[in-house]
């Protein structure tokens, strides 16, 4: 059995955070296949007792410990590794500021808009994928002005912060409806630095489960 296994499946952007990490340290890793769609697994009394009381992937099984939330599974797999570490307590607490506003505002909004789109039925009210599309515009101007004066989020090298923040932006424009490396630059140069580190695998390739059994 390999060290880790993480529970996840293609289309999780939230999976994708921490099947990336594992990828990028080079981590002895295995995926643990969670039937989302059809099979709703995480949405089981199993799931719920055995896996997340949450009802969330991923999760990170790292011999007796079970962690959830990316950006905790992030923090351990960095300090564990010693590789995308924020260099000092400064850049910890700076860190810490993007993984927050990418889960409740980047990613946070990107999720929702591309399930409504793609995944659920019926698909999203109008109204409703007005508004998330708003903020997502306005949520990646934020992320575009930062990267517009570093390679980075934190500056010359890849933090979790830069990990986290990929989530969802490598998934086909046509599941958005919009292009996000093209109407935002600095986002799609650096969205190539992040591309070009050695480990890196598009979402589809990294995670079981594309195309989805709807």
């Amino acid at each position: 059995m390999s060290e880790y296994q993480l529970y996840c499946f293609a289309q999780s952007g939230n999976a994708y955070r921490a099947a990336l990490m594992l990828n990028l340290i080079g981590a002895d890793w295995e995926p643990i296949y969670v039937d989302f769609f059809k099979g709703g697994e995480t949405r089981t009394p199993k799931y719920r007792t055995e896996v997340n009381e949450m009802g969330e992937v991923p999760v990170l099984v790292h011999g007796a410990k079970k962690i959830s939330q990316s950006a905790v599974i992030l923090t351990y797999l960095s300090e564990r590794a010693g590789k995308f570490q924020p260099d000092s307590d400064e850049a910890r607490l700076e860190a810490l500021r993007w993984l927050i506003f990418d889960n409740q505002k980047v990613n946070g909004f990107l999720g929702p808009y591309r399930f409504l789109k793609n995944f659920a039925r019926p698909a999203g009210d109008p109204a409703v994928m007005a508004f998330l599309k708003s903020r997502i515009d306005g949520s990646l101007a934020v992320v575009d002005k930062r990267l517009a004066k570093a390679p980075f989020v934190l500056g010359d090298r890849p933090t979790i912060a830069d990990i986290s923040l990929t989530a969802y932006l490598y998934y086909p424009a046509e599941e958005f409806g919009f292009d996000i490396a093209a109407e935002h630059k600095n986002i799609g140069v650096w969205l190539g630095r992040m591309k070009a580190l050695h480990g890196w695998e598009h979402p589809y390739d990294l995670m079981p489960g594309h195309p989805p059994n709807l």
